[in-house]
């Protein structure tokens, strides 16, 4: 059984000082709405003081929602190499429009989008050591699926590697 003294109070913030703090989140990487109201939570401010503080955010513009979904959806395309279903799904999850989502994706320019889904699924295509040609195209197809590439650039992509390979 834990005694009282176990428990450490959590630190309290003025307003002021979590503003400041938030400021400095902020700027390190751009965020969502969503992550900075979990932070605010996790700081214990009370719901008038988060809601103050993610105005003030927005007015001072370290805080926008549109930005955030355009260097993420850059960001996880050309790091991750995640197709926009992946991409879509993501930014759903953290709550951002579907305008904003919309914003993102024409961030992806089409003609790196299909080279990265060439390039991508001919090295693993190469990587995938199975005899199988039936086991290499099901591992091939969950290997881009799972990354969130479109089941009909996959399947398009796959039947090229397949019928060159041959």
């Amino acid at each position: 059984m834990k005694n009282y003294s176990d428990f450490e109070p959590k630190k309290s913030y003025t307003v002021d000082e979590a503003m400041l703090k938030l400021m400095n989140y902020c700027v390190y990487q751009d965020r969502c709405h969503k992550e900075v109201e979990q932070k605010l939570y996790d700081m214990n401010m009370f719901e008038d003081a988060r809601n103050q503080i993610i105005l003030k955010l927005i007015e001072e513009d370290f805080l926008n929602e549109s930005r955030f979904a355009k260097s993420f959806a850059r960001g996880k395309f050309r790091i991750k190499k995640w197709g926009k279903i992946r991409i879509v799904r993501e930014l759903k999850m953290k709550n951002i429009s579907a305008f904003n989502i919309k914003l993102a994706l024409k961030e992806i320019p089409d003609e790196d989008y299909f080279s990265t889904l060439n390039d991508l699924a001919e090295k693993r295509w190469n990587d995938i050591k199975d005899t199988s040609i039936l086991k290499k195209k099901k591992k091939l197809a969950n290997y881009l699926f799972y990354r969130g590439w479109e089941s009909q650039l996959v399947y398009e992509k796959i039947h090229e590697l397949a019928s060159a390979k041959k």
